[in-house]
């Protein structure tokens, strides 16, 4: 038997042990609401306690480790993972959604996340410069930055947590890993793989729970020297106060609004690929996810027909079953979410066009319609981050007028735009406030070797991913000696 065929029991790691927790929680396939994919257990204050003493306590075994050994490890989970794609991709679909594909490929980015960071574990930069004073040698070294609290989303319970643990290990740190509620068995497979890969007891602890308990003693414990948090911006606000008010370091990433211009000369087919894939696919749950398609006036009518027939004929579906386009909402409250917001687009006069139903499907699931709306800019539709599988069309009268729409926002993860012009493109890239721009590509889909993150309301802290990663996971030391 497989992890996707099982009924998983997940229990917390700490000091490398398998503990069992004060209370237990169920995950349920939202594919088959009947289907019990997880009971797992849930941690209280005191245990996650335990994990952030465990973590600090191997610190000074797992910083002071060699290169070659982070390395070692890395490669090994980064390996396993690979070799596992198709068996934990299945979980993934079963557990959060994605239809199979989507699930297979998530597993596999995790596994080139690990493999990535393993190398960065021995490419760790210094710099030896001459002093402004005679006799004096100056040197600029990275260290770790301490015991990192990792609190994850559910859209992506491979790769975000990979992003987050891959490079806090490759530089030196522990961690105290937090899943989201909602996928725990996703949360401790990795946790598992990462556990056989040779690091020492301590240095890596996962603790399963609610943000009450177990996310508030990691943002609070004194012990905690660094956090990273992927989720909704009203949280992120509230970590960033606590944490920063004992001097923790802190890194945002809190979700998007993300335009996508589609330009009169665009080639309308390829535009159209690109909305579809950005606004729908991973059925909309996505921080990157191209909500606001801003269509230049000539082609709006045509760009609106074309999305509309792709959408009629999307198919949505059971995530694990073959041709499965566009999966489930991830839970019920994501899904009456997602329906309040038609009703919202519908009574401010948003104009509908296509989709937001609930679904019925042969098995008890959270399915719904993909949605698409005209809108105008001061719509709720067009302004405020639904995280399900609803777009809106805004008008444009030409290229600088899309531009303003574009920014006219108070989020700034990512944008895109599609153009055969050289000119608008290069302009764009330019003038977009964003983190991230794509042309003629979907806004959701980034390479995991290159910093990922926004501006404004999206973001806050040092980028993720690639060797970026190092401004946020290491601390600076400038040393000086009389040569």
């Amino acid at each position: 038997m497989k992890l996707g065929d099982l009924q998983l029991s997940p229990r917390h790691l700490i000091n490398g042990r398998w503990e069992i927790g004060t209370t237990t929680g169920i995950s349920t396939n939202p594919s088959d609401t009947r289907e019990v994919v997880a009971e797992y257990a849930r941690a209280d204050r005191n245990q996650t306690e335990l994990a952030v003493r465990a973590a600090a306590d191997a610190l000074p075994t797992w910083s002071q480790s060699t290169p070659q050994r982070r390395a070692d490890v890395l490669d090994m989970i980064g390996s396993e993972l690979l070799a596992r794609k198709d068996e934990l991709g299945a979980l993934l679909a079963r557990e959060e959604g994605k239809t199979l594909p989507e699930g297979i490929a998530e597993v596999a980015r995790s596994g080139q996340i690990f493999k990535f960071f393993a190398g960065e574990a021995l490419r760790i930069q210094g710099e030896l410069l001459a002093s402004v004073r005679q006799g004096v040698q100056v040197d600029v070294t990275r260290e770790p930055v301490g015991v990192v609290g990792i609190i994850a989303p559910w859209n992506f319970p491979f790769a975000i947590p990979a992003w987050k643990i891959a490079p806090a290990l490759a530089y030196g740190n522990t961690v105290v890993f937090k899943p989201a509620e909602l996928v725990p068995a996703c949360g401790w497979a990795l946790a598992e793989i990462i556990s056989r890969s040779g690091l020492p007891a301590g240095a890596f602890n996962l603790v399963m729970g609610s943000g009450r308990e177990v996310g508030q003693t990691l943002v609070d414990h004194p012990l905690v020297n660094a956090l990273s948090f992927t989720g909704s911006v009203s949280t992120g606000d509230r970590i960033l106060r606590a944490a920063s008010a004992r001097r923790a370091k802190v890194q945002l990433e809190m979700g998007g609004k993300n335009p996508l211009i589609v330009l009169a000369d665009a080639d309308l087919d390829q535009a159209v690929d690109c909305a579809l894939q950005g606004s729908y696919f991973s059925t909309g749950q996505r921080c990157t996810a191209s909500s606001r398609l801003i269509v230049e006036a000539e082609v709006h009518d045509a760009f609106v027909a074309r999305l509309r027939n792709r959408l009629a004929s999307l198919k949505v579906g059971h995530a694990l079953e073959r041709g499965t386009e566009m999966g489930p909402v991830v839970d019920d409250n994501q899904l009456a979410q997602n329906l309040d917001y038609i009703d919202i687009a519908r009574n401010e006069g948003a104009e509908h066009v296509w989709g937001g139903e609930r679904l019925e499907r042969p098995t008890p699931g959270h399915y719904m319609s993909p949605a698409l709306f005209l809108a105008r800019p001061e719509h709720r539709v067009a302004r405020e981050e639904i995280f399900g599988p609803v777009a809106c069309v805004l008008r444009a009268d030409d290229y600088e007028h899309a531009l303003a729409l574009a920014n006219d926002t108070p989020f700034g993860l990512c944008a895109g735009i599609c153009t055969t012009s050289l000119k608008r493109a290069m302009h764009f890239k330019r003038h977009a406030a964003v983190g991230m721009t794509m042309v003629n590509l979907p806004t959701a889909g980034v390479d995991f070797h290159v910093p990922f993150g926004g501006r404004k309301e999206s973001s806050y802290g040092a980028r993720e991913q690639g060797r970026y990663a190092a401004e946020f996971y290491t601390t600076v030391k400038t040393g000086y000696m009389l040569a």
